[in-house]
């Protein structure tokens, strides 16, 4: 009698494992970017990296170290990842911006903000019944 082995067929890397052994380095910028995009649409590094035309290796490189990519390798993977180049370029997304030049009023708050207390508290005092003869006036408008 022939005895049967049975193994259990477990995946090398499980689901949440599926990025991989983590790096001991901080990712730079522009590859924390590429990477939350990378996530976010559901792909592997080898998937991109097959599309890009090279090695997973290579790739990984992309999201951990400051690198200078090409043009075509810019539009390429914005196409991979479905977003426009200039998202893969900013700094910040476009809604946590702040539109335009700051105005006076703005400027001269943030000071106000930099004094010490009890100079706040004058200007504060100034400033209240201003602003609340302000508001009553538009209601009363309404």
């Amino acid at each position: 009698m022939q005895a049967l082995a049975i193994i259990a067929h477990r995946p090398v890397y499980t689901e949440p494992m599926r990025s991989g052994r983590p790096s001991q380095r901080q990712r730079s910028r522009f590859g924390a970017r590429i990477w939350a995009l990378r996530e976010a649409a559901g792909l592997s590094q080898q998937h991109v990296a097959n599309h890009l035309g090279i090695s997973q290796p290579a790739y990984a490189l992309w999201e951990r170290r400051e690198v200078a990519l090409k043009p075509d390798q810019l539009t390429r993977l914005a196409q991979i990842l479905r977003v426009r180049v200039e998202e893969l370029l900013e700094e910040q997304p476009r809604s946590q911006r702040r539109g335009g030049p700051v105005g006076k009023a703005q400027r001269l708050f943030e000071a106000v903000a930099r004094l010490p207390r009890h100079q706040q508290e004058k200007l504060c005092a100034v400033l209240e019944p201003f602003v609340t003869q302000h508001v009553r006036n538009l209601v009363g408008e309404e």
